[in-house]
């Protein structure tokens, strides 16, 4: 055991914040300390994304920065953790002389024999991957936590082959979380006061347990649980707590999960479906393993059995071999869709992937950067219109916060995803995170919805 102080600090998507959380639990288990500031710690671990070569820049300007701190305390350790742990493990450890660490998404059980390791003056490294780790067990540390929203990882990996994507080859294959397990740690965010939980899986939708690596049913006496079933079973343990999750992918998206979204109240209503792009040859060389059609067909469902949902979605500009039509193919699709919102980026080649490989890079940058401006300029009015059908409507909003910019307001967020900006005082008494309010929507923009409390919802079962 030991007394030392330990800094994490995230970088990417939902669910390396996720990972941090677990490896927060393990440090704790060692007798670390958490601190909030780099300047503080004994321990310095960036957990890092790969999937954009600029995400990757940011870290290793990152590690470079850290040098000051060295300087100042001979001691300090600087460890590198995730997809970007994996993928640059040599140029890290050879290269960046500030590391002494580096470890991969599947072996963070390992850190203390690693620390052990640092501590005799050796570089430490493992970046194996694994076909059954899901850290099911661990009790995660919530990090930076408001207390009222929480997530939890349902699966690892992906087996999807993207053309564009490195998440397979920095993650491993899927691998689901046996659900009583997922259930069990809803149920004790909710005795802790939370109010909202975020399943995370980089495809949920394939979510299945009760198979082992090779397909092979382990226990034939009991049924296969899928995405929807889990949604189900979280949903009815668990009538108080909102829940949303991330990522979906169209080609696994099924009615099932649709029809226990609409059956369920506190399972929000809200999908996030990446198109990338809107173009069937596009999305043939990305390998996506659907077409525009299908896409389309998947948006239909979802406006049928959940009229008031709200959608957003991935997009990417100038994939490879990309033309104007193909581009123009993508306005189109978003035309027709009318996302709430989305993130959208140029194509940025990483290496190992099948683009890379088989695929010239071919459009140019400021042809890329043209193109994505179209794809912003054309979102952000869709994003206007679809918040401005808001206004009027009585909404269910769960506080989060104070407002970033005006301490007189707070924020929270509506079933439907969108940030909601509030009075703070509300009857002679000040809003706080964890309220559920009724709030009637005056105004909205692109970006967010401005309202008026107009109730508090009570605690209690009844509220959903």
């Amino acid at each position: 055991m030991t007394n030392k102080r330990a800094y994490i600090e995230s970088y990417g998507c939902q669910m390396n914040f996720s990972d941090s959380e677990i490896v927060a639990s393990i440090l704790a288990d060692q007798g670390y300390t958490l601190v909030e500031k780099a300047e503080d710690a004994d321990l310095v671990l960036l957990n890092t994304c790969s999937v954009r070569e600029k995400a990757e820049q940011t870290v290793l300007n990152r590690i470079d920065g850290l040098n000051h701190l060295k300087g100042r305390n001979p001691g300090l350790r600087v460890g590198v953790l995730g997809c970007m742990a994996e993928r640059m493990r040599e140029d890290l450890l050879e290269k960046k002389k500030l590391v002494d660490l580096v470890v991969g998404p599947d072996a963070y059980r390992t850190l203390p024999l690693l620390l052990d390791e640092v501590e005799g003056g050796q570089k430490a490294v493992n970046v194996l991957l694994s076909r059954e780790e899901t850290y099911a067990e661990i009790e995660p540390v919530r990090l930076g936590s408001n207390g009222v929203t929480a997530f939890v990882t349902i699966m690892r990996g992906c087996d999807n082959m993207c053309a564009f994507c490195v998440v397979p080859f920095t993650r491993g294959r899927e691998r689901s979380r046996d659900p009583e397990s997922i259930v069990a740690e809803c149920r004790q965010l909710v005795a802790q006061g939370y109010r909202e939980v975020t399943l995370l899986g980089q495809n949920v939708d394939s979510y299945r347990w009760n198979l082992d690596a090779d397909h092979n049913p382990r226990d034939a006496a009991r049924p296969t649980a899928d995405f929807a079933d889990l949604l189900e079973m979280v949903a009815r343990a668990c009538p108080t707590l909102r829940i949303r999750y991330s990522t979906s992918h169209p080609k696994d998206m099924t009615d099932k999960v649709l029809r226990v979204m609409a059956g369920h109240h506190n399972i929000c209503k809200y999908i996030h479906l990446p198109v990338q792009s809107g173009s069937s040859s596009v999305l043939q060389r990305m390998n996506r393993g659907y077409d525009r059609a299908w896409y389309l067909d998947r948006i239909a469902a979802i406006r049928r059995h959940i009229p008031d949902c709200a959608i957003s979605t991935d997009i990417i500009s100038g994939f490879c071999g990309e033309t104007e039509a193909e581009h123009r193919e993508t306005l189109s699709l978003m035309e027709e869709v009318r996302y709430d919102m989305a993130y959208m980026f140029k194509y940025s080649e990483r290496p190992r992937t099948l683009a890379a490989r088989k695929f010239p890079d071919d459009v140019a940058d400021e042809v890329k950067g043209r193109r994505l401006q179209e794809v912003i300029d054309l979102q952000m009015k869709h994003a206007a219109e679809r918040n401005g059908q808001h206004v009027g409507q009585v909404q269910e909003v769960l506080i989060e916060g104070v407002s970033k910019r005006s301490d007189r307001h707070m924020y929270g967020r509506n079933s439907q995803n969108a940030v909601v900006i509030v009075d703070r005082q509300y009857a002679g008494t000040e809003l706080m995170p964890g309220d559920l309010v009724r709030t009637r929507i005056t105004s909205g923009t692109s970006g967010s919805l401005q309202g008026e409390v107009v109730e508090r919802v009570r605690e209690g079962v009844e509220e959903w």
